[in-house]
């Protein structure tokens, strides 16, 4: 990593010794900053789609048509994804109401658990949006088989895939 130009050489202190990165405690909290901002980018993207898709459902002829469950079913996940959203955005007010108040390692870990949390409400989402449509569709039975084979794979990708390659 270079220095500014005419900075004196200084002896640099790795954040985490051994890792390979030549970088300071601030650069590192910068860099995980920026990884989590792109992942929030990517996650904020898809909640925002499924949100937009629920709430055009109650607008639908068909919504009428549908009984108490998938009511139910329906609701919850319009309150998941208004979660999802809400939760979404902590990591921006949390920024603002701490930005140059040198807490960047507070802001990074604070948002590092809000994107896990948002992780598993658009699971839950997900697997929901799964259920209410195999259900609407195919019937109970198909819904309950289709919402529990993706909340396995949304399981296997989201949390044994990751623990898998850590231990390795």
């Amino acid at each position: 990593m270079s220095h500014s130009a005419g900075a004196p050489d200084r002896q640099r202190e790795d954040a985490v010794a051994g890792d390979g990165r030549d970088e300071t405690e601030n650069e590192r909290l910068d860099r995980n900053w920026n990884e989590l901002l792109q992942e929030l980018r990517v996650t904020q993207t898809g909640t925002q789609i499924l949100t937009g898709f629920l709430l055009t459902l109650a607008f639908q002829p068909k919504f009428t048509d549908l009984d108490g469950f998938q009511v139910g079913v329906y609701l919850a996940l319009i309150g998941l994804a208004a979660l999802s959203t809400a939760l979404g955005l902590g990591p921006v007010s949390l920024h603002r109401a701490l930005f140059r108040k040198q807490r960047k390692a507070e802001v990074v870990r604070i948002a590092d658990r809000l994107l896990q949390a948002i992780l598993l409400c658009v699971g839950l989402v997900i697997t929901g949006v799964v259920l209410l449509i195999f259900d609407v569709v195919l019937g109970r039975t198909v819904g309950i088989v289709s919402a529990a084979v993706t909340a396995v794979v949304v399981v296997l990708v989201w949390l044994a895939l990751p623990a898998t390659a850590r231990r390795r």
